[in-house]
């Protein structure tokens, strides 16, 4: 028993004071998580599925823990200067692992759509469904430890025209643990766009887990885009399950610009035939930076559709992965499948890892992966620097156009000519100097 040790004792002994702040079906489900976890600990790097990144490390420090839910002082406006304004959003706010109540919008959603605390709305038809039977670390720690989260249900054929951006807000004066829940209920034909941006308020050492549930019915369509902009300190644990119903359409989209060490890991399935996904990702990286994104799409039954990009960027001495697996069962037939990995190292120290795989059962389908690692094109410099173009402007034009391809497949428009600014930010070392980071203070 390594680091899972302190979570143990924490739990056995804080579980009444865990209880008493959240709601009867988020505590329901606690105490099998618990001793899921208690049995089964932190998975080593010997595991498939972690062998790029060391969840007993990271999960070895002693965090603070905001149990008694003690109210945090922040203005969510003030604490969060946002790199993606004006997108003609509705705002929503999410402070440490706490909905936050004081400035909802108001009556903007269309009638029976709901957007608030988990912990008020959560239900045992749905809650911990997917999650549960996930059998992961991270999942099971976050189940016995949330408190609180976000809710969101749009009823049958309800189309949620406005993009609802939720901002995840890392605010505290010491070192702090934050344990966020994600509940997404979409009935049949319903559709909603969302926006998660995570953002640090603090130059403190954070540490984030993060478990989102998605039930998308037969015909409904989810937009789901999630953007890490914190800083060096925070550690991002994410684990995402979805469940598309027949003929459903989902968009995932992973945006990584600014981080420490972050773990993305999406659990797709697909129950219901003629459903598709889009999954897109890019990662820029650099100094001592960490991402590691790990896909598994299941398709259970036939004419299904999956399609997966993901692009890394990295520099200095930072660390990539990506581990993508397809898995095409019995019957599941007319499957059509695609990854693609695609990665830059801009120094000889940048490492990156990649894994891309397919485990089929079926005999009519169409499925092909592949994966490259490289460095940046040097005919293409040479072009560039003979029109009288710097070698540094040069890499960074190259660089961009790269990444570009990912951003130019989001659906959310605004979003996308953001990204766009924001990802030569990065490039340029500017993005490193917001607020949000305080790393220029």
């Amino acid at each position: 028993m390594g680091s899972e040790q302190q979570y143990i004792d924490l739990y056995e002994q804080c579980r009444t004071m865990i209880c008493a702040h959240s709601s009867d079906v988020m505590n329901a489900v606690r105490d099998e998580a618990f001793e899921t976890f208690r049995k089964q600990g932190f998975p080593s790097k010997k595991v498939e599925r972690y062998k790029y990144t060391d969840m007993q490390q990271l999960f070895a420090p002693d965090y603070g823990l905001n149990l008694n839910r003690l109210q945090v002082p922040v203005d969510p406006y003030e604490a969060f200067r946002c790199d993606v304004p004006n997108l003609s959003t509705s705002l929503y706010f999410v402070v440490n692992d706490m909905f936050y109540h004081d400035d909802k919008p108001k009556g903007h959603l269309p009638e029976g759509v709901i957007i608030d605390s988990l912990k008020d709305f959560a239900t045992t038809a749905y809650y911990n469904r997917l999650a549960g039977k996930a059998h992961d670390a991270a999942t099971d720690l976050n189940t016995m430890l949330a408190q609180d989260g976000l809710y969101v249900y749009v009823p049958r054929n309800v189309k949620v025209d406005r993009a609802i951006q939720v901002i995840n807000i890392l605010r505290s004066d010491v070192d702090l643990m934050v344990n966020r829940r994600v509940l997404i209920i979409l009935e049949e034909g319903a559709e909603i766009k969302m926006l998660f941006c995570d953002h640090a308020a603090d130059d403190r050492n954070f540490l984030a887990t993060q478990v989102i549930e998605a039930y998308v019915g037969e015909n409904a369509s989810l937009d789901l885009y999630c953007m890490e902009e914190t800083h060096h300190k925070n550690v991002r644990v994410s684990n995402v399950y979805i469940d598309q119903q027949a003929n459903s359409r989902v968009n995932h989209n992973v945006i990584t610009l600014h981080n420490g060490i972050t773990r993305n890991k999406l659990d797709l399935t697909f129950s219901g035939e003629g459903a598709e996904c889009q999954c897109y990702g890019c990662v820029i990286a650099d100094k001592q930076q960490h991402v590691d994104n790990n896909t598994q799409i299941t398709h259970k039954t036939h004419h299904c559709t999956s399609n997966q990009l993901y692009k890394y960027v990295l520099d200095d001495k930072a660390v990539g992965a990506f581990a993508g697996k397809v898995l095409v069962e019995h019957g599941a037939q007319k499957t059509v499948s695609q990854m693609t990995n695609q990665n830059l190292t801009a120094t000889k120290e940048a490492r990156m890892y990649t894994q891309p795989m397919l485990e089929i059962y079926a005999d009519d389908v169409k499925c092909a992966h592949g994966s490259t690692v490289g460095q940046l094109n040097d005919a293409a410099l040479f072009y560039m620097r003979q029109r009288g173009i710097s070698l540094e402007e040069a890499k960074l034009l190259l660089q961009n156009a790269f990444i570009n391809e990912v951003i130019d497949h989001m659906q959310l428009e605004p979003l996308r000519d953001r990204l766009h600014y924001l990802v030569e930010k990065r490039f340029r070392g500017e993005l490193n100097k917001c607020s949000g980071c305080r790393l220029c203070k």
